[in-house]
């Protein structure tokens, strides 16, 4: 199992936790996501590598922005 750390900009809330998690668990691959506020980013736990623009891209849907 693959684990990666990204940072999340635009997260004020915890309604904005449940849309980023939801948006990351979506992405095929993903067997789970912890989002964190106070952290401001998510890590996602996948079988395998995850393409960082895949990331991008469900949260660029989603309203929030990866934070490089």
């Amino acid at each position: 199992m693959q684990e990666k750390f990204v940072r999340v900009e635009g997260m004020t809330c915890n309604n904005c936790v449940k849309h980023v998690s939801e948006a990351l668990s979506e992405i095929a691959g993903v067997e789970s996501v912890d989002v964190s506020l106070d952290k401001a980013g998510a890590t996602i736990r996948s079988a395998g590598d995850i393409d960082i623009e895949v990331i991008r891209t469900a949260l660029d849907e989603a309203g929030y922005d990866l934070v490089d």
